[in-house]
């Protein structure tokens, strides 16, 4: 027999030893019993028994699977103040937070595309007259946090359903341009016999100026010529909304 085969059996006859854990490998990660905590709570009492920091937690569960989210997500709050700021705050914004990289800054950002989906669904092809929270709510969400104005129509039927909502005009952080006869001109092309108007204000304060009631009465006088209606105009901030029409100014 060669010194090969002894060199075989000799090992052939060594007990396998199990391999050894670490220490480190042995116990597990703090936060992943909080995860799991905190996801037997919201499946058994619902989301409104999370506060804001919680929620946001179980979202970045899924964003940042290999670390303490806890953390993040207070600093998120911290930064933006509410939830839905947070969702609504800019990519480059999202980033200056400690532990937000850009895929996760992105995710956050489809998350609030897929809550502003949801909404207009809300709203879609109801009288808008009678889901006027429902509106008021989608507007927030889809206009309440940009940080550049939006000048957005939504267009009605004759039943006040809404057949579209568009964005016509971005402008800067301070004034968006529009022109009338732009506005009147696509009413017609969608056949819509009512519009209201909304934009945001990216100060926060929703209380119109001089030069949006001066512009919305310049759309009313153009569109009534043409039977098109105006209802209203919305102005959105962070902290609440205006409406022309409520504060007696068309």
């Amino acid at each position: 027999m060669g010194s090969g085969d002894d060199e075989r059996s000799f090992f052939a006859e060594m007990p396998v030893r199990p391999a050894t854990k670490t220490k480190a490998a042995e116990e597990k990660p703090h936060y992943l019993g909080h995860r799991d905590r905190l996801r037997e709570r919201f499946s058994s009492a619902g989301p409104d028994a999370l506060p804001d920091y919680e929620l946001l937690e179980l979202l970045l569960f899924r964003l940042i699977p290999r670390a303490d989210t806890k953390p993040v997500a207070k600093a998120l709050l911290a930064r933006f103040g509410t939830l839905a700021e947070v969702l609504g705050a800019p990519l480059g914004l999202l980033q200056e937070v400690k532990g937000i990289g850009p895929s996760v800054a992105l995710d956050l950002k489809v998350v609030a595309a897929t809550a502003q989906r949801m909404a207009r669904g809300e709203v879609r092809g109801r009288e808008i007259l009678s889901s006027w929270t429902q509106l008021l709510d989608y507007c927030r969400s889809a206009m309440a946090f940009e940080d550049r104005e939006q000048f957005r129509i939504l267009f009605l039927d004759k039943k006040n359903a809404l057949i579209a909502d568009e964005v016509q005009q971005v402008g800067t952080v301070d004034h968006t341009p529009v022109y009338p006869r732009e506005v009147v001109k696509r009413a017609l092309e969608l056949s819509a016999t009512a519009i209201i108007l909304v934009h945001n204000h990216p100060s926060g304060d929703p209380t119109p100026s001089r030069a949006d009631i001066e512009m919305t009465k310049e759309i009313i006088e153009a569109a009534k010529r043409l039977g098109v209606s105006v209802h209203d105009h919305l102005i959105i901030g962070r902290k609440g909304y205006a409406s022309m029409k409520g504060l007696l100014l068309i």
